[in-house]
């Protein structure tokens, strides 16, 4: 039986291609940033943070991190089975914030109600600045991107000035003054869109993670007074 024999050669470079992107999109992508000019890095630059902090935010806020849904009601149960030792409320303190919340709740449940309060929010504020960390740089690159697009569009117009000549101007140069300024304003928007829903959806989200905290503490008190 005749056997069809496939060069090495074809075969890693078929095999490159699913990896590589296409040569036409790399040109295109590079031609892009060469249009645009200088100012487009720092835009560059601010796009891969805003990156950076949405999918580590988003990791990092998952519910069942923060405030897994069943821990109360297992932490209720350790209290009447008076399984909370100090090693137990170690372990609860490491598991997760609302575990530090909890944790701090049962460490000092025989405190006056004022005292104890104050004990318990103090965790709580610490907790509350770890979920919004790094929201307000999500905000500032929302509100500075576009400001840096202006920027660039300001550059491309001194380019378009600075290419005129009252012999006659040089349609190139004219041309990259004007990419300079439209990619520039485009990019900023772009970028600043994006993190701005973003920094919205995050905030609210914790927010309610919050909320979700709060009210499993109380039910915890409620419980610890029964």
């Amino acid at each position: 039986m005749a056997r069809t024999m496939i060069p090495r050669e074809t075969t890693m470079t078929a095999q490159s291609s699913c990896i590589l992107p296409p040569p036409h999109a790399r040109f295109a992508l590079l031609s892009i940033v060469t249009q645009a000019g200088w100012p487009i890095w720092p835009l560059l630059a601010l796009s891969v943070a805003a990156l950076a902090i949405i999918i580590e935010r988003l990791l990092s806020l998952q519910t069942r991190r923060i405030a897994p849904p069943e821990l109360t009601t297992q932490v209720i149960q350790l209290v009447r089975a008076q399984a909370d030792d100090a090693q137990a409320i170690a372990k609860l303190k490491a598991s997760s914030a609302l575990g530090r919340i909890l944790a701090q709740l049962l460490a000092h449940r025989t405190l006056p109600d004022a005292e104890l309060r104050r004990s318990v929010e103090d965790v709580a504020q610490d907790v509350a600045y770890s979920l919004n960390r790094y929201l307000p740089s999500l905000a500032m690159i929302a509100t500075v991107a576009p400001l840096m697009g202006l920027f660039g569009t300001v550059v491309g117009m001194i380019e378009i000035f600075a290419a005129y000549r009252p012999d006659g101007s040089d349609p190139t140069e004219l041309a990259r003054g004007i990419s300079i300024a439209l990619y520039n304003t485009g990019l900023g928007i772009l970028i600043a869109v994006p993190c701005l829903i973003a920094h919205r959806y995050l905030k609210s989200h914790v927010e309610g993670l919050l909320l979700r905290l709060e009210q499993s503490a109380r039910r915890l008190r409620e419980s610890l007074r029964d």
